[in-house]
């Protein structure tokens, strides 16, 4: 069996890249920062109209017909772009949420568990919900990841699956959220390799470049490995789809955008802990992305049951 992407796969990840860099680089990003603008309408649009929400809806119900390992694809160059927003419940909401997939609706969803909605003042709809529940500003770690408490309806989790996301909307919608937001902090991952390794090669003491010392090697070769063994991991989740799988590849993930900022931000030395510098932001949405969809207790307990069941 091939693993290996194909043109098709190169060439959407790669459009995906060129529309972000254009549309979404570090002047923007910052300028989302400095404005406190935590999901840009226009880009959204834009995003809807490449097909992003409705890529995996079949095309007779207007989507590209397409599957996850393609939407990994495309939510990890979302990632390493740190494009805010709720992307993954927004994806989800195509076909199910008028406006959803075209991108002229922002969708949210209870993915943070307890009483936390991220994007709750942004949103149109919160997935499986009727109406946009009340809900109280409370300060957010992320700058652009905005957090309201609401009073949850229901009660406990009827799903089975471990989560209390899964109360409404069952295993099937927690692991494809949970995979798809693996697969955006393996953007970040990626992305935080490339910022430690070009400041490395910039940065000079001693007459040498910061990278040339041994310490610096081995924290930017530990990131790098991190990084790749946990989009290997994303990937052949994409592929199996399997429960197991997408709890693994989300533990791998989340430690290596939380583990690979950290890193970087060490790199880049006193420099690294500035507003000015992009690290903080990487790690920040970092720390918020482990707590979505499914936390790593919860994915520990999955595979823990997985192990003692095989058989399921």
């Amino acid at each position: 069996m091939d693993f290996q992407p194909t043109q098709d796969q190169r060439d959407l990840r790669a459009g995906v890249r060129d529309l972000l860099e254009g549309r979404y680089g570090r002047e923007a990003l910052r300028a989302s920062v400095d404005s406190g603008t935590a999901v840009d309408r226009g880009l959204w649009r834009e995003l809807g109209a490449a097909g992003f929400f409705a890529l995996r809806l079949p095309e007779s119900e207007g989507g590209v017909g397409l599957g996850l390992p393609e939407a990994a694809l495309v939510f990890e160059e979302a990632g390493r772009a740190l494009v805010p927003g709720p992307l993954v419940a927004t994806h989800l909401a195509a076909g199910v949420v008028p406006g959803a997939a075209a991108g002229t609706a922002v969708v949210t969803a209870f993915d943070l568990g307890g009483d936390l909605v991220a994007y709750l003042g942004e949103a149109d709809a919160v997935l499986g919900a009727d109406g946009l529940p009340d809900g109280e500003p409370v300060r957010a770690v992320d700058p652009l990841t905005p957090l309201h408490r609401v009073r949850r309806r229901g009660g406990a989790d009827a799903s089975g699956d471990g989560s209390a996301y899964g109360a409404a909307y069952g295993a099937a919608y927690v692991s494809e959220g949970a995979l798809l937001t693996a697969a955006l902090q393996v953007g970040s991952a990626l992305r935080t390799v490339e910022l430690a390794v070009r400041y490395a090669g910039e940065r000079e003491q001693f007459g040498q470049p910061v990278g040339a010392f041994q310490a610096v090697k081995h924290s930017c070769a530990q990131m790098l490995v991190r990084a790749e063994v946990a989009r290997t991991a994303v990937y052949a989740a994409a592929v199996t789809g399997g429960p197991g799988e997408v709890a693994a590849a989300k533990l791998l993930a989340d430690e290596a955008a939380v583990l690979g900022a950290r890193d970087c931000l060490q790199v880049h030395g006193g420099m690294g802990f500035t507003w000015e510098a992009d690290v903080h932001l990487h790690l920040k949405r970092a720390w918020v992305r482990a707590e979505q969809w499914r936390t790593a207790a919860e994915a520990e307990e999955l595979l823990a049951a997985e192990l003692l069941d095989p058989a399921g």
